[in-house]
């Protein structure tokens, strides 16, 4: 299993499990203190990630905290955000869309200087703009390229179709959609068009929230502002009807010395070669855990069990 991604048709390559910042200002009922914040993704860049992912949709902080913190190393480092999106409540509710070309060049720059550099590395569109058609958005990709403000672009959940119409215009590198143990609908789909169109597969939630770290039970609570608490994925119903995976996924960590969240992280860079993960966390010893991934070996054999084992189960996923 190799332990690094190439981004889409570009010559950037990456840690296969990267960072995503979003919880650090928004979903989890709290914004986390700058400082604490910059000390921990300095503290990634240390533990082995190259790649971090925000958005402006998670805060005007969200690309603050991050530009701080990776200023030091900029050319180490490969910076993922987004446009599309110009107001997102918390509860993720009453997003404002905008992805005209006067928009995209207006986002582009303010990103630039919240985040406190001169390019982008990744660039992607957050939610497809109905108003705009993908030809127009790739058009404009084009132009940030050539300006050198972007180095790579994709487009976050949206359709077949439109990646297609948009790649043909301005080849696109990656795409950003939710993939995990209990989400894996993106496989019969989404997987064989990244196979055929070349690009990068970003996962986001690959740990479902939190679910997949084998820490979250019935009784857990939440607190106000945390998108969890009236998740139905963490109700009592689907908690026990997930049970079976959350067994499996114990045994396997039980029996490689790791954790659960290490083996769904390994298991999703082990299934594909283009998968990357962005698990996020504010916690420093998650930090490590999760790139703790890295290293966990799942043999062809044992991806095969765990198939053959999930086939088997009644599984609840995020949107089910």
């Amino acid at each position: 299993m190799k332990k690094t991604r190439k981004l889409g048709h570009t010559d950037i390559e990456v840690a296969a499990i990267a960072y995503g910042c979003m919880g650090q200002t928004h979903s989890y009922g709290k914004v986390q203190a700058r400082e604490d914040m910059v000390a921990l993704l300095r503290y990634a860049q240390e533990a082995g990630y190259t790649m971090f992912d925000t958005a402006p949709a998670y805060g005007d902080l969200n690309e603050q905290y991050l530009g701080e913190a990776m200023c030091p190393f900029r050319e180490k480092v490969v910076i993922a955000t987004k446009f599309g999106i110009l107001h997102m409540q918390d509860s993720g509710a009453g997003a404002e869309m905008s992805s005209s070309r006067e928009s995209i060049l207006r986002q582009a720059d303010e990103s630039l200087k919240r985040l406190g550099t001169d390019y982008i590395d990744l660039y992607y569109q957050h939610r497809i703009d109905p108003k705009v058609e993908p030809e127009e958005v790739a058009e404009t990709m084009k132009e940030l390229h050539k300006a050198g403000k972007i180095r790579a672009w994709g487009v976050s959940f949206a359709p077949v179709d439109y990646i297609r119409r948009a790649h043909a215009v301005f080849p696109l590198d990656a795409i950003e959609n939710m993939y995990n143990f209990v989400d894996r609908g993106d496989e019969a789909v989404y997987f064989p068009l990244c196979e055929e169109l070349g690009l990068t597969y970003v996962s986001a939630c690959p740990l479902a929230k939190g679910l997949l770290s084998g820490r979250l039970n019935k009784e857990s609570t939440y607190r106000e502002g945390d998108w969890r608490g009236r998740m139905p994925l963490f109700g009592d119903e689907a908690m026990d009807k997930n049970r079976p995976l959350l067994e499996l996924l114990d045994k396997y960590a039980a029996e490689k010395n790791a954790t659960p969240a290490q083996i769904s992280l390994a298991w999703e860079i082990t299934k594909k070669p283009y998968i990357i993960p962005i698990p996020g966390t504010t916690k420093m010893e998650r930090v490590k855990e999760n790139i703790g991934g890295l290293s966990i070996e799942l043999t062809d054999a044992e991806m095969r069990e765990i198939e053959a084992a999930l086939s088997q189960m009644d599984i609840v996923g995020m949107h089910s």
